[in-house]
């Protein structure tokens, strides 16, 4: 009987181990970081959606503060064209080999009920993923 505890319990465990490294997988850690600059994108926090792209911190000043108006103004234009947007989530993510970088889908709800999905590429820096 002992035998038999001891297989199923190093069965649990391995499966537990298996799971847990699942949400490592670049994938997920580029989806995970996706949604995070988009959540903050459709917080108004605009700063926080520039620090998501890859070499912001080496961006001028003058162009830094271009890309700031411009999601500003995307934000704006959202809101009376579409009724706003609802939610932005990450479906899906494919790794590109060739490119070196992850595809994140992004699947953009607006308030007047469409549905949009957009390609977000992600590239990993210093250990981060970053949008490119």
């Amino acid at each position: 009987m002992r035998p038999l505890c001891f297989i199923w319990l190093l069965a649990a465990f391995t499966l537990l181990f298996v799971q847990c490294g699942k949400d490592h997988t670049p994938e997920t850690l580029a989806m995970q970081s996706a949604q995070q600059s988009y959540d903050q994108l459709l917080a108004g926090n605009y700063e926080g959606f520039l620090a998501g792209r890859v070499d912001a911190d080496s961006f001028p000043a003058t162009y830094r503060n271009e890309l700031l108006m411009a999601y500003k103004e995307f934000h704006r234009q959202q809101e009376s064209k579409n009724g706003g947007i609802r939610g932005i989530t990450a479906s899906r993510a494919v790794m590109d080999t060739a490119q070196h970088l992850v595809q994140v889908f992004m699947i953009i709800d607006y308030a007047d009920s469409l549905k949009e999905e957009i390609v977000v590429p992600m590239v990993e820096r210093n250990g981060e993923w970053k949008m490119k």
